[in-house]
């Protein structure tokens, strides 16, 4: 049968990205303790088309996707996308996938156990050879209003924040429990999924004794980034869902 996509284009317009998107797969994740968990992906695939191609075989991006059978870590999505740019004979591939990532958590004084689900992003790229790893992870935290605190004679108004990093690594794998731990220790609080009444009481206090401004959290994890060998280039954002304010307030650092 005769090959459409293969033909000539006489426009002389190259593409930058052609491929597919919001595409559901189970995919299993490497963990730091050496295991693996099972999970969904959402993920999209896109390669470079020369001024000279009329389309991409978007099927052959499908496949590479379905043939995902390892554990998802730095080596194994390199190959991935090695894989895609060869089958489609492009210079530039790029794969993303969106997976939650689940980890144990054990409450502050009780330590009963709960699971935490955060959500993490990949995205790999290789161009004339060369691989390019992003990892990002959304982390939801408690901030606690300096303001706040210091104006009233009871309590102070506190919100559930969420922090986003995104690092590039300078060669070495950045696990997303070590962005988690980052976010976690940079605000008023973090959350857990199960806490009795003495872990309710530990974790109110622990966010009224530490407040934090929206710009203070990005501060925070900049300042542990920045001293982090591991890690080439980052971008920081976290988002306060204001519990007084109709508004949400914002703050972002890029490396």
């Amino acid at each position: 049968m005769k090959d459409i996509q293969s033909t000539k284009d006489q426009r002389g317009i190259s593409i930058n990205k052609v491929g597919i998107s919001d595409v559901r797969h189970p995919i299993q994740v490497m963990c730091p303790n050496g295991q693996s968990q099972h999970t969904v992906a959402t993920f999209s695939a896109c390669v470079n088309l020369p001024h000279d191609v009329k389309g991409t075989h978007m099927s052959r991006l499908v496949d590479a996707i379905n043939q995902c059978q390892v554990a998802i870590a730095s080596d194994s999505l390199q190959q991935m996308v090695s894989q895609i740019r060869d089958k489609l004979e492009a210079e530039e591939a790029t794969i993303t996938l969106q997976f939650p990532y689940f980890a144990t958590k054990s409450a502050p004084v009780t330590s009963m156990e709960g699971q935490m689900d955060y959500d993490c992003k990949l995205t790999g790229t290789i161009n004339s050879n060369c691989f390019d790893l992003i990892t990002e992870v959304t982390v939801p935290v408690t901030s606690l209003c300096p303001c706040s605190k210091e104006i009233s004679d009871r309590g102070a108004h506190n919100q559930r924040s969420r922090i986003t990093i995104a690092v590039r690594s300078k060669g070495e794998h950045i696990w997303a429990d070590d962005l988690i731990q980052v976010a976690e220790e940079s605000a008023s609080a973090p959350l857990y999924s199960l806490l009795k009444r003495p872990d309710e009481k530990f974790v109110t206090e622990q966010a009224y004794d530490n407040p934090v401004f929206v710009e203070d959290l990005v501060r925070a994890v900049a300042s542990r980034l920045q001293d982090d060998s591991r890690i080439d280039w980052f971008h920081v954002r976290s988002v306060n869902e204001e519990s007084i304010h109709n508004h949400n307030a914002f703050a972002e650092i890029i490396s």
